[in-house]
């Protein structure tokens, strides 16, 4: 089974603010709370994230290779992030509305091991949230 979501947002803040934090990976990553830590390669902007998974077969965080495979600044990002544990393809697109900006976000999960697609399908809503908060935090207090 595979999730896929899907949500839009809208800031009261330039497009430009908003590809700064979305394009970033090491702001994506902090905004994720199963993201336990991370690194970024400077060079490239790959990162890999270390992931806490609360599920069975899963003992240890999981390792997720991650790197943008489409970019288009300052409009669009795509990312795949490849594990044993999972597959997670990420896509955001930032329009300019009247006074401000929105994001589209769209978010693919396939599991790899029993019960990441139940995990995610119950979770991804919340993890868009904090990915919303952190946006707003980081584009909003500055306008």
């Amino acid at each position: 089974m595979t999730v896929r979501v899907r949500r839009v947002f809208e800031f009261d803040a330039p497009p430009e603010d908003v590809w700064d934090f979305i394009s970033d990976p090491s702001k994506r990553a902090d905004s994720i709370s199963v993201v336990e830590r991370y690194e970024v390669d400077e060079e490239t902007g790959d990162a890999t994230w270390h992931v806490r998974l609360p599920i069975p077969f899963v003992n240890s965080t999981a390792r997720v290779e991650t790197s943008d495979i489409a970019r288009d600044p300052p409009r669009h990002v795509k990312f795949v992030g490849k594990s044993s544990v999972l597959r997670v393809t990420g896509e955001h697109t930032v329009e300019a509305v009247d006074g401000g900006a929105r994001l589209v976000n769209e978010f693919v999960v396939d599991g790899r091991v029993p019960g990441v697609e139940r995990f995610f399908e119950r979770n991804l809503d919340a993890e868009l949230e904090n990915l919303e908060r952190a946006l707003r935090r980081a584009v909003e207090s500055d306008t």
